[in-house]
């Protein structure tokens, strides 16, 4: 019998959908004969949920349901959940008055309902979708992917029904083979209720495939909603361009989900998949690699592909991404701005060399400093985002006062209303180096859950450590209360206010020690 896949997006922000349609493009290529279907909830309003989802499991009697789940954890300087969760965890372990901290517990109470519910209402629409396709094929699977469940995929193997599959990372091969109707087991996967999940799982090298083009002309006959993210010219289209991160970043999960290997797209690929977009009225566009450019030897690669658009006469369109900007040379530089980077982030993470070395970022901050001035003597003049995530390892007064430095020396290249900087806590996640450090450090226990929001647990994964914890606490509450709509510009105002700032070449030389901590050695 040939199957039928339904591709349910889960619900989530109205974000373009890039990873179900790459898969359902995939498919198609190998299995024309396969009929598929997109069904994102991410545009359905909340309450019709189930209704829709009825709707349509009856009408298009799917024989393999594929659920993409985006997110999860939601440790972030953002509004989202009924409330600012950063915010709310802050005023609750910091306030000194009782009346803010009472407004952070129940605010925080408000954001853990509304969390817990998502992943009952996930889990059960889920379970809800299988159900019902069952009635038309009795055999109906599930298979449940995504970057939520890629990271979290070993806690939500109980909230599953048995026999979902549940895939980590890439699905184009696991789902190939399962069309095949070959053993899929080998694939970065497991089955709910059949055995033991493998260790190390996430760990495991995705396999490589040769991506082409998205036919979007296919994508729009099997996509009702598609026209719904044509339809603001705010959006913001995917595409991608390659796979993969080489780096090691101590808080970060991209180079375990995604692989250490970088697998790059075809630029001519990646043109012609733009080309289609651009032919629909897209003029916006997001390379949503985990790094534009991830080290010196693919600047080639990105060199090429910008001529290419160039050559291809999309002169009118803006694009942005996440750029290790200490790989921008003068040439990337001018070919940015020729094809209309309007935006672009930078996750630094701190303005210390010494605290860039600790965390394994490999950045050279002087470097990326002078790489920022290209851009500007290209002609850049648009937003430049910098991530900052204070008290991570280390962090000390002195260090604080050299990014404060540094981000000053940034605002002086771009202009000071066009850096933003992005104040971040980090989240801990699983599968990270900075995860064995907290195991190390007794400061976490295996077997935790890194789900819970439970008040004594989301302390400790919002990484914010003492002795600088309280002293970050107040500074971020301080910031709401004078200035909540430009957060971190206040924040760094406040901490330069509090501290001063070091001399730029303070911030940009990290001497090494002979007697290294354990802290840097761990992570």
């Amino acid at each position: 019998m040939t199957q039928r896949i339904l591709y349910v997006r889960l619900p989530c922000n109205p974000i373009f959908p890039i990873g179900v349609v790459y898969l359902a493009d995939h498919v198609h290529k190998l299995f024309p004969d396969v009929e598929q279907k997109i069904f994102d909830l991410g545009t359905v309003p909340p309450l019709d949920f189930d209704n829709a989802l009825d709707k349509c499991v009856d009408e298009f009697k799917p024989s393999l349901l594929v659920f993409s789940w985006r997110d999860i954890q939601i440790y972030a300087p953002v509004g989202g959940r009924g409330g600012n969760p950063l915010q709310n965890a802050f005023e609750f372990y910091y306030a000194k008055n009782p009346l803010i901290k009472l407004r952070g517990a129940l605010g925080g109470l408000k954001v853990a309902t509304a969390y817990y519910g998502e992943l009952w209402r996930n889990t059960g629409l889920i379970k809800r979708g299988l159900n019902r396709a069952k009635k038309y094929s009795p055999d109906a699977r599930a298979v449940v992917g995504g970057g939520a469940v890629s990271v979290f995929y070993e806690q939500l193997q109980q909230d599953l029904p048995q026999n979902t599959i549940v895939s980590v990372g890439e699905g184009e091969q696991l789902l190939e083979k399962i069309l095949s109707d070959r053993e899929f087991r080998d694939e970065r996967c497991y089955v709910v209720g059949e055995n033991k999940i493998r260790e190390k799982l996430i760990h495991e090298w995705p396999t490589p495939i040769d991506k082409t083009a998205c036919n979007y002309d296919y994508i729009e006959t099997v996509w009702p909603e598609f026209n719904y993210y044509l339809q603001e010219n705010d959006f913001y289209i995917g595409v991608q361009t390659k796979r993969g991160c080489p780096h090691n970043c101590c808080y970060c999960v991209y180079t375990v989900v995604e692989g250490k290997q970088v697998r790059i797209n075809p630029a001519d690929e990646v043109v012609a998949e733009m080309r289609q977009l651009y032919d629909r009225g897209i003029r916006n566009f997001w390379f949503t690699d985990a790094q534009f450019i991830p080290a010196k030897k693919y600047i080639p690669d990105a060199i090429e592909l910008l001529h290419k658009i160039v050559d291809s006469g999309m002169k009118d369109i803006h694009w942005a991404a996440y750029i290790r900007a200490d790989n921008v040379t003068a040439e990337l530089a001018d070919l940015m701005v020729q094809t209309g980077m309007n935006y672009f982030e930078i996750g630094i993470t701190s303005g210390s060399q010494e605290l860039v070395r600790k965390m394994r970022m490999g950045y050279n901050l002087k470097t990326v400093l002078q790489n920022c001035r290209d851009l500007k003597a290209a002609g850049f003049n648009d937003l430049v985002s910098v991530n900052y995530s204070f008290n991570v390892i280390d962090e000390t007064e002195a260090t604080i006062k050299q990014t404060i430095a540094y981000h000053r020396e940034l605002e002086a290249i771009f202009g000071k209303d066009k850096v933003e900087p992005a104040i971040f806590f980090i989240g801990l996640q699983p599968h990270t180096h900075l995860e064995e450090y907290a195991f190390e450090q007794e400061i976490l226990q295996p077997g935790y859950n890194p789900m819970s929001l439970m008040p004594w647990t989301a302390k400790k994964l919002l990484w914010n450590p003492e002795p600088l914890g309280s002293f970050f606490g107040e500074v971020c509450l301080q910031a709401w209360k004078q200035n909540p709509n430009d957060f971190g510009r206040e924040v760094m105002d406040i901490l330069e206010n509090k501290l001063g700032k070091a001399p730029l070449e303070e911030a940009l030389t990290a001497p090494v020690k002979s007697d290294k901590q354990k802290m840097t050695a761990s992570v």
